[in-house]
């Protein structure tokens, strides 16, 4: 397609935080958001995007953009896209 250009994202330090069964009320209020339930058994935390509200199971990583924005992000993605820094 004409006008169609390639780009590379700019690198960025973030913070993350992976969800797990054990940090949910403390993950929930690093990123201002509440626990909630899925269904009888399994719990997530619900995170105010700007794209509207969000859910992260565990196992998601939550993630502090580089202007303070929170949102979820799936393993496989989070592992293709970041690495860690020391």
């Amino acid at each position: 397609m004409r006008g169609v250009r390639r780009y590379r994202k700019l690198p960025a330090v973030i913070d993350a935080v992976r969800l797990t069964e054990k940090n949910l009320e403390q993950a929930a209020r690093w990123c201002d958001g509440e626990v909630v339930n899925l269904n009888s058994q399994t719990r997530g935390v619900a995170i105010c995007t700007l794209e509207g509200t969000m859910i992260a199971n565990v196992g998601d990583y939550l993630i502090r953009g580089v202007e303070g924005e929170h949102y979820p992000c799936k393993p496989n993605i989070f592992k293709a896209t970041y690495e860690q820094v020391e």
